[in-house]
C-alpha cells in the first residue's frame, strides 16, 4: 500500500514557475514508476510526466517538454514536478500516481493516486 500526498499548487501568473511535490508513505517507493497527471475542468485526466524507478529516465507529454521537469528522491520518498513558463492551458488539478508495472503514460495502469493539488495560471 502506498499513500501519496501532493503539495505546492497555487495561483500564479502566466510565465511563472511552480514546483509540485508528492510525498509517499511506505518503504517501497523506489519500486514504483512515478507519474504526474492533470485534469482540467470538463476534460479527461491526462498524462503529464513519468520517471523510472531509479530516476534514470523520464517521459513527458509533448505540450510540457522543455518546460516541466520530473525528478525523484528515493531517500525522501518524494517525486517533484518543476513547472516553468506556465501557460493558461496548464491550469488543472495535478495528481501524482505510482505504478508497479512499466506503462509510464497509461492512466489505468497506475495503482495508487494522490488527492490532487490545484494549479491555476492567470493572465
Amino acid at each position: 500500500q502506498v499513500q501519496l500526498v501532493e503539495s505546492g499548487g497555487g495561483l500564479v501568473q502566466a510565465g511563472a514557475s511552480l514546483r509540485l511535490s508528492c510525498a509517499a508513505s511506505g518503504r517501497t517507493f523506489s519500486s514504483y514508476i512515478m507519474g504526474w497527471f492533470r485534469q482540467a475542468p470538463g476534460k479527461e485526466r491526462e498524462f503529464v510526466a513519468a520517471i523510472t524507478r531509479n530516476g534514470g529516465s523520464t517521459h513527458y507529454t509533448d505540450s510540457v517538454k522543455g518546460r516541466f521537469t520530473i525528478s525523484r528522491d528515493n531517500v525522501k520518498n518524494t517525486v517533484y514536478l518543476q513547472m516553468n513558463s506556465l501557460q493558461l492551458e496548464d491550469t488543472a488539478v495535478y495528481y501524482c500516481a505510482a505504478e508497479s508495472g512499466s506503462s509510464f503514460s497509461t492512466l489505468n495502469k497506475y495503482d495508487y493516486w494522490g488527492q490532487g493539488t490545484q494549479v491555476t495560471v492567470s493572465s
